[in-house]
């Protein structure tokens, strides 16, 4: 599942999208909830969405759930970067070029 990169990451990395994982922070660009920004606190594969850590409604008797969200509608705004995420960049940054 992967999400846009804003404008400033694409200029600096040369890179359009990348995977979402968790920690990396993201702005949510439609929706009822557009505009929000916040980390990513779980990536669920199997429904293809995100969980973002300040989206949650709360159930009748009061128990917090996470609200889900399409990947394709967040934009990462800030990378958590590791030595196999920096490879990947560079990998994708040459095939553009």
């Amino acid at each position: 599942m992967s999400a846009t990169l804003s404008k400033d990451l694409r200029k600096k990395y040369n890179v359009r999208s990348m995977p979402v994982r968790k920690d990396d922070e993201v702005i949510i660009l439609t929706g009822n909830h557009k505009g929000t920004k916040g980390k990513v606190t779980t990536v669920y594969r199997k429904k293809w969405c995100i969980h973002v850590e300040k989206l949650v409604r709360n159930k009748l008797n009061g128990q917090p759930v996470n609200l889900p969200v399409k990947a394709n509608q967040c934009a990462i705004i800030k990378l958590k970067l590791d030595k196999d995420r920096n490879d990947l960049l560079k990998r994708k940054a040459q095939t553009v070029s």
